[in-house]
């Protein structure tokens, strides 16, 4: 099982839903970086369970025990630890999937690879609750690239027809990013997030679950940050972002759309600004190009899919009798995981950019 990442910021994350806790390791990160406790518990807070009817009624704190690699605040170079107490299993819950595995759910592709030894319950390690470590990382990571100028926020993009408006690709600024990583369900309207809570609610009602799109973006990334072919910028993110459960789907800046323009629309023409430094007019390459950061503001979107725990009656198997059989899931489930996301998504991008500086000498 592969739980490790990075070529010098390594992040190893461990742990299950239901064992006693869940953690991470952070190895690389400079040594003097002060880190402001309150920043990282507010980012906890915006992923933690159990905040409102779109979320899970599963209550954790989601406070971090540091371990090691801190002292009195300030990381001391050393590798960084810290552990999750799990303190809100209902594990007699999972018990009726042990051997009829969840339609859209990894308990079937997991029985196969670990040959039934996984752990069923809360999904063990292929639960979203391995995102709060993950969230913990990524907020020690973001305010050691503030310093240097760089800012991650995302927003909730759409949660099922209902869609707001993306970022502005050129003129994104920090502030606007700063404002949206402080907040829980994260939207640039507020009248968009009450349309898509009323979807969420009304996909509750009717024992289903509603997926989503987030939008990612980041600002004072420098230029010329990256490396061509294996070693790009959307490599490096991809396989960070795709860490997080639910993830189907990845595109940066026009993404699928540039398919269906023409070279001339989806060329970005450069020009210097009033300060001398080289601009693009439009950003559709999303801040990218031969996977190296251009210097104007870098855009992704992630798809990410219905919860697939669902109330409602669903076909599946029986690995036990061999026979086909009906189910229908009972516990604690988000209807929508689509705004809890957003923070576990900025979370990878900031232990991302900060293995990019890292690469690049630039941290």
């Amino acid at each position: 099982m592969s739980s490790m990442w990075g070529e010098r910021i390594k992040l190893s994350i461990f742990g299950e839903s239901h064992a006693e806790g869940i953690g991470v390791v952070l190895d690389g990160l400079p040594a003097g970086e002060k880190i402001d406790w309150d920043e990282v518990l507010a980012q906890m807070a915006r992923r933690a369970p159990g905040q409102d009817p779109s979320a899970t009624s599963r209550v954790e704190k989601d406070l971090p025990k540091v371990l090691c690699g801190m002292v009195d605040g300030v990381l001391t170079g050393a590798p960084l630890s810290a552990v999750i107490s799990n303190t809100s299993q209902h594990s007699r819950d999972y018990e009726a999937l042990r051997f009829r595995p969840r339609p859209g759910h990894a308990d079937y592709s997991a029985y196969l690879r670990y040959q039934g030894y996984n752990d069923i319950r809360g999904g063990g390690h292929f639960s979203g609750r391995l995102t709060a470590p993950l969230v913990f990382a990524g907020a020690v990571c973001r305010q050691i690239l503030k310093r240097r100028g760089i800012e991650i926020g995302g927003h909730v993009l759409s949660v099922g027809s209902v869609r707001e408006e993306p970022f502005k690709e050129v003129s994104l600024n920090s502030e606007t990013l700063e404002k949206l990583s402080g907040q829980y369900f994260p939207v640039l309207s507020p009248e968009k997030r009450e349309e898509m809570k009323t979807a969420i609610e009304n996909a509750r009602l009717a024992l289903d679950s509603l997926g989503g799109v987030v939008e990612c973006g980041v600002t004072g990334l420098p230029g010329g940050v990256g490396s061509p072919m294996f070693d790009g910028v959307e490599n490096l993110l991809a396989s960070m972002v795709f860490a997080v459960p639910a993830v189907k789907g990845l595109e940066f800046g026009a993404g699928f759309q540039a398919a269906g323009m023409t070279g001339s629309e989806n060329n970005d023409a450069f020009y210097y600004d009033e300060n001398g430094q080289v601009k693009t007019r439009t950003n559709h390459a999303g801040g990218i190009l031969g996977g190296i950061t251009t210097g104007m503001p870098l855009i992704f979107r992630a798809a990410v899919k219905p919860t697939p725990s669902i109330a409602r009656k669903q076909e599946t198997v029986n690995l036990k009798t061999g026979k086909n059989e009906e189910l229908s899931i009972t516990g604690r489930h988000d209807p929508c995981i689509v705004p809890r996301a957003v923070p576990a998504i900025e979370a990878a991008a900031a232990v991302a950019v900060t293995e990019l500086l890292a690469q690049s000498g630039k941290l």
